[in-house]
């Protein structure tokens, strides 16, 4: 009688704290359940110390292409944001494909050695952003305006915009053992990564800051880093719940290769100048393993000229 009594009891002990966990993530968490507000506090742009960290990000940015803003998430939105992607990870798009840094097809008119010739293959995944869940923390912080006019102040140009690419917007991206992302750039101006969870081993951020401009590919400065000149590549070590802010399109950048048993996880919700822009249909099935509608009719609206 005792076991049966507690098994009643466990089960209702059970049933109470599943509808309390229901009724929590029946609403979006607010910006201060997610971001260290004291720390940070991006949400008050006329505060100095905001103020300081708008002008050492926008310094940094200039400076190498990049800025690091440390244990900028809570660690309780941290781990709101890795049990939804272990959810959600039976439903990542995994791919393994050869690929230059511009995403575009070869195009053998170009000599050998031309960078747009140049094709590594690259093993990973990514969690869509049409898959997040509805009170998603990512969705909710990529929703908050006071998080995008921060992250407009950081980079120093406005307006910026979410992102219209309904797939690429704000997705996970997933690297396992042996994984490798390798030499290229974004199709967008901004992107802000925060990692959620390290890998074992590996898994370093590379880039070549500002490598080329909206009026200029520097195609012998890309090819340079493509056959291992070094000089101009940094590189960046990101920790769990770091911010990083990062001009992807115009800085040639990689992922470098996993190991261990331990996956490396970073969201990356993704900013825009023009909102109408969104990938192209070929960049979308590489990396999503599928184009939209909205990729077809949009394919002809580009931020720039450049190649990709």
């Amino acid at each position: 009688m005792r076991l049966i009594g507690s098994v009643k009891v466990n089960t209702l002990i059970k049933t109470f704290l599943d509808s309390a966990l229901l009724k929590m993530n029946s609403t979006p968490p607010r910006l201060g359940q997610m971001v260290d507000l004291v720390r940070y506090p991006i949400h008050e742009l006329d505060n100095p110390i905001t103020k300081k960290l708008i002008a050492d990000c926008r310094k940094e940015l200039d400076r190498v292409g990049c800025a690091l803003i440390p244990n900028f998430m809570l660690n309780e939105s941290l781990q709101r944001m890795h049990t939804e992607a272990m959810r959600l990870m039976p439903e990542t798009f995994w791919s393994q494909q050869r690929h230059n840094p511009y995403m575009t097809k070869d195009d053998t008119s170009l000599p050998e050695d031309h960078p747009q010739r140049f094709f590594q293959d690259r093993s990973s995944g990514f969690i869509n952003s049409d898959l997040l869940e509805e009170h998603s923390d990512l969705n909710a912080i990529y929703a908050n305006e006071a998080m995008t006019r921060f992250v407009g102040e950081c980079v120093g140009v406005g307006p910026i915009y979410n992102w219209a690419d309904p797939l690429g917007c704000n997705p996970y991206s997933i690297m396992g053992d042996d994984q490798y992302f390798p030499w290229h750039f974004d199709g967008n101006e901004f992107t802000i990564s925060i990692l959620v969870q390290e890998a074992e081993e590996g898994g370093v951020f590379e880039y070549a800051p500002d490598i080329r401009s909206p009026e200029e590919e520097n195609f012998d400065k890309v090819h340079a880093v493509l056959k291992g000149r070094r000089d101009n590549v940094q590189a960046l070590q990101l920790r769990a719940g770091d911010l990083q802010l990062f001009k992807g399109r115009y800085s040639l950048h990689r992922v470098t290769p996993v190991k261990g048993a331990v996956q490396r996880i970073i969201a990356l919700p993704t900013y825009v100048m023009d909102p109408d822009t969104v990938n192209r249909p070929e960049r979308a099935k590489q990396f999503y393993g599928r184009a939209l509608p909205i990729h077809y009719e949009r394919e002809a609206i580009r931020p720039d000229a450049l190649t990709d």
